[in-house]
């Protein structure tokens, strides 16, 4: 048994390459007392490329911790920026109860970062989220009752009830957007851990997003919003997609989160 606070855990998961190798030392023992796990244990999992997060239970996503299992997609620190975004258009539009549905959740994380932000200032959010991914979705359903959201098991829209249809104010997506052939390059704590599905977006990464980008429009309000996250190179295309299907795009980038985030919104006097 490795001893909690022990150097050679933290020369351990140095060799792996754990860059903060002392931090991830203090959080493994911390959940190794708090769940009984056995701690050297837990260190091999992790010099092995299991997700810190899966080992865990959590991450902090949007100053929140934010529960997380084996098999789901782990929240990315950058895609804070789409959730900032979706919250300043709720402001824009003095939508005091926006209808909000995360698609592709995950863990549900931007549904629950965006609703935690609204509640700050006084909104509620009537949220809705959903994913094709069992283990997402028993997931996204813990960390989201609290807030008596709905959180669905299908592909895409397919599961929402149809009287969403029409009236959805602030629609996030965090479609996987990897190219097909870049997975193999990315870190084994994606590429092996995570969902094939929550990566994958196609030969050209944008697949998924073109079947959200179809239906869509006949999801949204008027002046309903469509956020997705992608590559600074894919977003130019992204945007013209949206265009294609009658929504106004436009792009945002944050250097702060090395972030983009393409907005479709329907127009008002759409039929």
């Amino acid at each position: 048994m490795v001893s909690t606070g022990s150097s050679d855990v933290v020369a351990q998961l140095r060799r792996a390459g754990c860059v903060f190798a002392e931090e991830e030392a203090d959080l493994l023992a911390i959940a190794a007392a708090e769940t009984g796990s056995d701690l050297e244990q837990l260190v091999a999992q992790r010099v092995s490329g299991t997700p810190l997060e899966h080992l865990v239970g959590w991450v902090e996503f949007h100053g929140l911790r934010v529960g997380v299992a084996p098999g789901v997609f782990v929240p990315r620190q950058r895609t804070g920026f789409l959730v900032d975004e979706a919250a300043a258009l709720a402001r824009v539009q003095g939508l005091d109860r926006p209808v909000v549905v995360d698609l592709c959740c995950g863990s549900g994380a931007l549904g629950l970062a965006l609703a935690t932000v609204l509640a700050a200032e006084g909104r509620t959010v009537d949220l809705s989220a959903a994913d094709i991914e069992p283990a997402a979705v028993d997931c996204a359903r813990r960390n989201l009752a609290p807030l008596g959201a709905h959180v669905y098991a299908g592909d895409l829209f397919d599961p929402l009830p149809t009287d969403l249809r029409g009236r959805i104010d602030i629609l996030l997506c965090n479609t996987p957007y990897v190219p097909t052939d870049m997975i193999a390059r990315m870190p084994p704590e994606a590429r092996d851990h995570e969902p094939r599905r929550a990566l994958d977006g196609g030969p050209d990464g944008l697949d998924i997003l073109r079947r959200v980008a179809a239906a869509a429009p006949s999801w949204l309000a008027p002046c309903g919003h469509l956020l997705v996250e992608e590559s600074e190179t894919q977003a130019p295309v992204a945007a013209a997609i949206l265009r294609q299907q009658g929504l106004n795009a436009r792009i945002t980038e944050s250097d702060e989160h090395y972030a983009t985030v393409v907005i479709g919104t329907a127009p008002v006097g759409r039929t």
